[in-house]
């Protein structure tokens, strides 16, 4: 079992290069420090630094080992946060996050005060093992693939549309069928929001699923691009909310049936029959609970 307080020694010599500077920054006895380290060396079975006059460098070994020593100060401080408090701490996928999260945070800290979480944005893969690992509480996502020890709850679908330049040729249509849509290259946004297994499986095989033509690594990347006349896209309609108010972007729904992205609402599992955090309550108070339960 590796000693939190070796880590934390680790940690601080990576930062500090040096035994003193590492004994200063902990309040400890430079001896003390220097015996930490050498007590997770011999429990790693390996050098972590190489000492010389001018400071300490860390091997390969303690770059390896890095990120699992920060990830395990982490862990240890969301655990004291769970037991001490109701301090929340929430991962959301980038299109989520940004676009349609906001006005639930703040009716929630209306209630629960502006200390009460933090948030992290990231990518859907990226936020799913986050959560995996502890480092976040609640997340809210474009997909969900049933890992273990997690809940997931379905929150609500949001509407998905094809965005092109007012010039366009498709820009004086209301909707847009899939046959026309399959005649066309698509710009990419961010990957792993698993657009394109919601493609595959609205158009079923009947029509080819447009071809992405250029990966753009996130939404607001897509709009500019699109906006400049590069091609046309794919994005959730409470992303374009603005630039279609302005005039700026025409967005398409598809003729029926419409396309919508299912989002999720996942929490670490406690023991069963404990109520979901506030915040996941916060979420759903406006929605069937009875929909699309998976977990």
């Amino acid at each position: 079992m590796l000693n939190l307080v070796w880590v934390q020694t680790f940690l601080a010599l990576i930062e500090q290069k040096s035994f003193l500077g590492t004994a200063e920054k902990l309040g400890i006895a430079q001896p003390t420090a220097t015996l930490h380290i050498q007590k997770l060396e011999e429990q790693l079975g390996k050098p972590l630094f190489l000492r010389s006059r001018t400071g300490c460098e860390p091997t390969r070994d303690a770059l390896n080992f890095l990120p699992y020593a920060q990830s395990i100060l982490r862990v240890n401080d969301r655990a004291l946060a769970a037991v001490s408090g109701d301090h929340l701490r929430i991962g959301a996928s980038s299109n989520i996050g940004i676009y349609l999260l906001q006005p639930h945070i703040r009716s929630y800290l209306r209630t629960h005060g502006d200390k009460a979480y933090d948030i992290v944005i990231d990518r859907n893969p990226a936020i799913a093992e986050k959560l995996e690992n502890s480092e976040i509480d609640v997340a809210v996502m474009e997909w969900w693939d049933n890992r273990d020890g997690c809940h997931a709850q379905y929150w609500k679908s949001e509407p998905v549309v094809v965005i092109v330049p007012p010039d366009h040729a498709l820009g004086h249509q209301a909707r847009i069928s899939c046959d026309e849509l399959s005649r066309h290259d698509l710009l990419g946004g961010e990957p792993g929001t698993g657009t394109g297994r919601m493609l595959a499986r609205y158009f079923g095989g009947t029509v080819p699923v447009p071809r992405v033509a250029m990966q753009l690594g996130s939404t607001e990347a897509v709009k500019q691009a699109v906006k400049a006349g590069l091609g046309i896209s794919l994005v959730l309609a409470s992303a374009v909310a603005d630039e279609v108010k302005a005039g700026s972007l025409r967005a398409l729904p598809f003729v029926a049936p419409p396309l919508e992205k299912e989002l999720y609402v996942v929490w670490r599992g406690g023991l069963p029959g404990l109520p979901a955090p506030a915040f996941v309550q916060h979420l759903l108070s406006g929605t069937d609970m009875a929909v699309a339960q998976v977990s």
